[in-house]
């Protein structure tokens, strides 16, 4: 499994536990876009993906337009010195004021 890869699972799993304290149904979509489908009382409320330095291209740029058009909000969780290269292609995409967009940081402090 690729760093990559092990990266995106512990944000992922990061993100379930403390999106459970506000959204009742989280529906993890291991295989797919968006990542996860967040919701309450049957509705669909939020879709979420995960992103990591190598996954933030114009192709995804245009999948992430695919899943803003379903209707619900669409947010985006990148790495923290990502941030601008991804507002830059929501901007190209016409996604700018249509999309959340979240950041993290894995940081390792050592004494």
């Amino acid at each position: 499994m690729s760093n990559e890869r092990l990266t995106h699972d512990m944000i992922l799993d990061y993100l379930i536990k403390r999106l459970s304290k506000e959204y009742r149904e989280i529906k993890v979509n291991p295989s797919g876009d968006p990542d996860l489908v967040l919701g309450n009382h049957g509705l669909v409320l939020a879709h979420l993906e995960v992103e990591t330095e190598g996954s933030i291209t114009p192709e995804k740029a245009e999948q992430w337009k695919r899943t803003a058009q379903l209707g619900a909000k669409l947010i985006l969780m990148v790495p923290k010195h990502s941030k601008v290269k991804v507002m830059e292609l929501l901007w190209q995409t016409g996604l700018a004021g249509k999309v959340g967009v979240g950041s993290y940081d894995i940081q390792i402090q050592m004494p």
